[in-house]
């Protein structure tokens, strides 16, 4: 039989477990719409706009930026993680009434960078984009919305999956070491995302249908940001 403390690191294992798209369909679909430019090689135009929008100081850490995904990319997953985790949890916590005058804000990798600020789900959005140009499948990378009974509010993390039915590793701004999710027993998990779908996190990895229409239209709503920006290039054809 297994013990208390056992049974409590199984019990949060499977709250954190992926919930799988074959057994649930794919309730919303949240595609790019669009293949991710080259982030590790921006191109002139990109790089002068940002510069006229924030600045020279600013253009020094977007080329920091660069630097890791050039220097990562063929590293091992566990050091593009890590490179990913500490690159953007340097960047100061900001909330988005003080940063951007609105209630709730979701920022392009470049606006968390340009404006040297950010909150969770800034963090957590441009750390997934990060991996993605690292080569790190998106199957992998869930977006995850969280309770932190500790910080009284909801709360988002990046979540990595090895394999489907892992412990996810979990990269965060709050506790900023890469944890198992079995670990981070401070965090309740509510629903996870990535460019495939949106899933409802809950006990046993049992999936249940969502229908957020303000998590879809704030992940649209960035895409398009990014598409005009030049981090996403519209397909042809």
């Amino acid at each position: 039989m297994l013990d208390k403390n056992q049974n409590h690191l199984r019990h949060r294992r499977l709250c954190f477990r992926r919930v799988s798209a074959t057994a649930l369909g794919l309730l919303l679909l949240l595609s790019e719409s669009g293949a991710l430019a080259q982030l590790s090689r921006l191109s002139d135009e990109v790089i002068q706009n940002f510069k006229t929008t924030y600045g020279r100081e600013a253009t020094k850490r977007l080329m920091d930026w660069q630097q890791v995904m050039q220097t990562n990319v063929a590293s091992e997953e566990e050091t593009k993680r890590k490179a990913a985790n500490d690159f953007f949890n340097r960047i100061p916590w900001l909330t988005d009434d003080k940063h951007w005058g609105q209630a709730d804000y979701w920022a392009t990798p470049l606006e968390m960078i340009g404006t040297n600020g950010g909150d969770c789900e800034d963090y957590s959005i441009s750390k997934y984009f990060t991996l993605l140009e690292l080569e790190v499948p998106r199957e992998r990378l869930l977006i995850t919305y969280v309770r932190a009974p500790a910080l009284k509010q909801t709360h988002m993390v990046l979540a990595y999956y090895p394999t489907p039915d892992a412990d996810p590793l979990i990269l965060d701004n709050y506790n900023q070491t890469i944890m198992r999710g079995s670990e981070r027993t401070d965090l309740i998990p509510v629903y996870s995302f990535n460019g495939d779908g949106l899933w409802l996190a809950v006990q046993r990895s049992l999936g249940r249908r969502v229908s957020d229409s303000s998590t879809l239209a704030q992940w649209r709503g960035l895409l398009k940001r990014m598409k005009k920006e030049g981090l996403i290039e519209n397909r042809s054809g």
